[in-house]
Parts: structure tokens; sequence; C-alpha cells
């Protein structure tokens, strides 16, 4: 079954290109720093953690930290990017609801998890304005553009890019910072607003 009947509405919004992952003895610092910062906030050491500290634990000299990220709060930020975009599957059932049902029940299992929400409230922590670019939101556009752009190849209607935004994923990272529950029944609930927007009726996705 189709999203709905309404007519697909155009996005005007660019993604924003992922960084070049980096290669060599790069990767490698990279590697055992991200690490550190995993372990640091996997002790409860998010909020003082330093980068002397993560240097140390990591095995690198903290020059080459503080070169490349500049300072704690920039490396907090860019590791919990890293940790809440990378390694779920992006489905490709046939069917939108379906794909975004599944696709949004995986990223819900992930940042309901104690080290995630941890993560999480790391980037947000490491925001201190209000800003142009966030690379976590820019992945998940990139995602949700994949599955509508394969979704209206098949004929089917569905909602725009920014309505998948603002009301599954924004919903699901709120709750997570904010400690609320992040489980399938309330993905199902996303999924069906969404899917009322465009005058389909709620119903199953997914095996619910």
């Amino acid at each position: 079954m189709a999203m709905g009947s309404a007519t697909p509405q155009a996005d005007t919004a660019d993604a924003t290109p992922r960084a070049k992952r980096p290669g060599g003895r790069s990767a490698r610092v990279q590697s055992a720093v991200y690490a550190a910062v995993g372990q640091l906030v996997g002790a409860g050491q998010r909020d003082t953690m330093t980068i002397p500290e993560v240097a140390d634990l990591a095995g690198v000299n903290p020059t080459s930290i503080y070169r490349r990220w500049g300072s704690i709060d920039a490396l907090l930020g860019e590791v919990a990017v890293a940790a809440l975009t990378q390694g779920e599957p992006l489905p490709d059932t046939g069917v939108l609801r379906d794909d975004i049902a599944e696709w949004a029940r995986v990223i819900a299992a992930d940042i309901g998890r104690p080290k995630r929400r941890a993560y999480l409230r790391a980037m947000v922590a490491a925001r201190d304005d209000v800003v142009e670019v966030c690379p976590c939101w820019e992945i998940r556009r990139e995602q949700v553009e994949e599955m509508i752009a394969r979704a209206r190849e098949r004929g089917e209607a569905t909602p725009s890019v920014r309505q998948l935004l603002d009301h599954v994923i924004a919903p699901l990272y709120h709750h997570a910072v904010f400690g609320l529950a992040v489980d399938d029944a309330y993905v199902a609930e996303l999924v069906d607003d969404v899917a009322a927007m465009l005058g389909a009726a709620p119903g199953s996705a997914g095996g619910r």
C-alpha cells in the first residue's frame, strides 16, 4: 500500500555532501580517538573528559587531537554524529510506508540505548548556538531522499522530505534526548501521522 493519494510534494532543500573518509594513519588515529571517547562516555565522563585524557586512552599525541578537532566539544559532536548515523541498513521493501517504518524502528532501537542517548546529549551539549548545518540531520535527509526517490519511481504518492524529517526523525531524537520511550509502538504512531497528512488511513506497517 502506498503512503497516500496526495500529489507528491517538491523538496527544495539540498543535501550537504558527506566528507571523505580518512585513510591510512589518519584513519587509525580517528578510530583510536573515537574508541577512547566511547569508553569515556560509557564510563560516565561525558561532561568531564578532556583532550589529554582522550589522547592518553587512545595512545595518540594530544597535539594531533587539538590540530584536527580544536576542542573537546567539537570532538564530541563529531563522534556523536558518527555513532548515530552509521551501520543501519536502508530498507527497500518495495513499499514506502514499510520502508519508513523499518528504517525508523532501526534508528529508534539504536538511539534508545543508554550509550547512544549519551552520545546524542553530547552532540546537543556541543551546540552553543543555532547552526546552519547539522551533519547528523543531513545524513538522515540523504536517506529520506533516497527512499522517497525510489517510491516515486514506483509511482507511489509520497510525503515531502521535510515532512518525514520533522514528523518522524525529529520526534525520535527529541524523545531519546529527554529519556522518553522510542519503542516500536511510538514509531508506528509517527508513521501513521505522516500517512494521515496525505489522507491515507492509518494502518499496519512492517508487521504491526
